[in-house]
């Protein structure tokens, strides 16, 4: 049975681009830009790539990018734009929790939830982390956002999506929060590229910046830093406070 993040994406390529929070690339390539220290020559796994967009951008600017997705058509849209754009860029069709790379990417990025947190269980996402951690080499650099635990505790989940939804964007309708667990239930609702209507029972993981901290001790990463993320505008400067819906995690082996 496929799980909600499979149904959503099922048919999503076109729509996905129009969404409020895919509208930060060029921002958040810069900060990517940056930390790697504008080196060309290094080799980055996208997971969770979606319809391309930071492995577009990435390998405009001279990167050399793989990009791997759980859903074909994201991908299909992906290898389009890269087309369109007279770029080759190798993207490949894996479950992040079973990668087929090892020891060979200088640096990997996951952007806006892609795959992590939005598994069933905490293995599942743990399995990403770990998944991610093999493929990289024995030093490399991994850049990822993940839902803010201490968000939900301060404010509406709900509020802050009204916030950022778009006429065309996918709804969402936060049901329930639970404490015990930091997992939000509710209901996406969003039309496919074809115009059909879909209503999803979803739930996602909100990590506490110290679980993240844990979780990566425990692969091997010696540096982690944790920031606030703000859409398409990645920095150093924007400590990690109740006020940030996602976290910004800068992590080195």
């Amino acid at each position: 049975m496929k799980q909600w993040y499979e149904k959503l994406f099922d048919n999503y390529g076109n729509q996905y681009d129009k969404e409020h929070f895919t509208q930060g690339t060029i921002g958040e390539c810069d900060f990517i830009d940056k930390e790697l220290n504008y080196d060309k020559s290094l080799q980055i796994i996208d997971i969770g790539c979606g319809t391309g967009r930071h492995s577009i951008e990435l390998t405009k600017r001279g990167y050399s990018v793989t990009g791997v997705d759980l859903s074909e058509a994201q991908l299909k849209k992906a290898r389009e734009k890269a087309e369109m754009s007279g770029l080759k860029i190798d993207f490949f069709k894996h479950d992040a929790r079973n990668l087929p790379f090892e020891n060979q990417f200088d640096a990997a990025i996951m952007l806006c939830e892609g795959g992590f947190p939005l598994m069933e269980t905490d293995e599942m996402n743990y399995q990403i982390l770990e998944n991610v951690t093999k493929s990289l080499k024995g030093s490399a650099k991994f850049i990822f956002t993940t839902l803010n635990g201490f968000f939900p505790l301060f404010h509406s989940i709900d509020d802050f999506h009204e916030k950022g939804t778009n006429e065309e964007g996918a709804c969402y309708n936060s049901n329930r929060f639970d404490l015990m667990t930091m997992r939000d239930y509710n209901l996406i609702t969003f039309t496919d590229d074809d115009g059909n209507e879909y209503e999803l029972e979803c739930n996602e993981r909100y990590y506490m910046p110290s679980e993240i901290n844990w979780l990566l001790k425990s692969l091997g990463f010696k540096k982690i830093e944790i920031f606030g993320a703000k859409l398409g505008a990645y920095s150093r400067e924007d400590r990690l406070t109740t006020e940030d819906f996602e976290m910004l995690v800068v992590a080195e082996k």
